[in-house]
């Protein structure tokens, strides 16, 4: 099924994913406006996941409500459902990731907890929590 422009479409981006609606088709890419988030990105460096020691330990942020991101074409598909509302979605996709974090004591997942609850005290309760 061929993407158009306005379609509702889930993404995979910098190890999230998100609801969006695709507001330009820019040949390779797509150009996506946030709508609600399914999986909210992991936290500690991409390129050495599970490494707390001798990395940059990186913070990830949830893409912000109605932000427009540019995403090759393989990691975008098709939506077929209702759009969530964007502040319930973050909520569900961060109690998730802090879910399975909290299944396995390990650095990596303890560091990630910490960001991700600092996220959520310091970023999402001022801009996004009810």
């Amino acid at each position: 099924m061929a993407i158009s422009i306005g379609d509702i479409v889930e993404v995979k981006y910098n190890s999230g994913k998100y609801i969006g609606e695709v507001l330009e088709d820019r040949g390779e890419r797509y150009l996506v406006k946030v709508q609600a988030v399914v999986k909210h990105p992991m936290q500690g460096d991409l390129h050495n996941p599970g490494e707390t020691e001798g990395v940059f330990f990186q913070e990830r942020k949830a893409l912000a409500h109605y932000e427009k991101m540019n995403v090759v074409k393989s990691a975008v598909k098709s939506f077929d459902g209702e759009v969530p509302d964007y502040q319930e979605s973050l909520q569900e996709a961060v109690a998730d990731i802090k879910q399975k974090l909290s299944q396995k004591d390990t650095a990596f997942n303890q560091q990630s907890l910490k960001q991700i609850e600092e996220l959520e005290q310091h970023t999402y309760t001022k801009s996004y929590y009810r």
